[in-house]
């Protein structure tokens, strides 16, 4: 008999937990700008589970009200989300051999920062399950929050919903260090990398670029920079 530890898509759902709690504050607070931009309720909750990409969703917010039209809003979305597409290819590198095309599919369906982020970590090849769990848990209340927002939104201080996002930063880390732990090298390129996204963040004309942009260059630079000084053999 499968126990409930042995189910991928419950496993999810679990860890997802923790994700869906980070969300909240941070959604609220991008329904806010979704009332603002004219947006319904309904119509916030539906692009939340279409889209689910906090930076997307406000700058599409932001220019929506700004009269911009469908194809400057199609760009600006795909260049600050362009950085999904590198994380759907770092999970399908982890991805048993053979499996189906509509399996991969819905991995990276599944993508968010934070789904990538407990998916990556995991030891051995990745069960399609997993992270669409995660998915399922997360993104309908990250909808639900967004819609609550356009609702409530105003009724809160910005002090106070800047103040709960901050669980999802400590989501990060709490993600980040056990494996930091576990080995020297990541912990290296993991310091390495906050402090290169500080610079890049501070310093011209790096500083000027994109979020998305920038998030990008350092992840295929300090990547690339680890698979080629401390290669590794392909692992089960």
């Amino acid at each position: 008999m499968r126990t409930v530890t042995d189910n991928y898509f419950l496993k999810g759902m679990r860890d997802g937990i923790p994700i869906a709690m980070g969300y909240f504050a941070v959604a609220m607070s991008i329904g806010v700008a979704a009332r603002h931009s004219g947006f319904t309720p309904g119509q916030t909750f539906l692009s939340g589970m279409l889209l689910y990409a906090s930076a997307g969703q406000y700058a599409g917010f932001t220019l929506y009200a700004a009269g911009a039209s469908l194809l400057q809003l199609f760009a600006v979305t795909l260049i600050t989300n362009i950085r999904y597409t590198l994380m759907g290819f770092a999970l399908q590198q982890k991805v048993r051999p053979g499996t189906p095309v509509w399996k991969r599919a819905i991995i990276g369906a599944s993508i968010t920062d934070e789904i990538f982020g407990i998916t990556v970590v995991k030891q051995g090849y990745i069960n399609y399950l997993y992270p669409a769990g995660a998915w399922c848990m997360a993104v309908p209340v990250w909808s639900l929050a967004m819609a609550l927002g356009v609702y409530l939104g105003n009724l809160l201080p910005a002090a106070i919903i800047s103040a709960l996002s901050v669980a999802l930063y400590g989501m990060f880390i709490a993600i980040i260090i056990p494996p930091a732990k576990k080995d020297r090298i990541v912990a290296v390129f993991i310091v390495i990398a906050f402090a290169a996204s500080y610079l890049f963040a501070k310093v011209e004309p790096f500083s000027s670029i994109s979020e998305g942009t920038r998030t990008i260059i350092l992840t295929v630079g300090i990547s690339s920079a680890a698979a080629a000084l401390f290669p590794r053999k392909g692992e089960e």
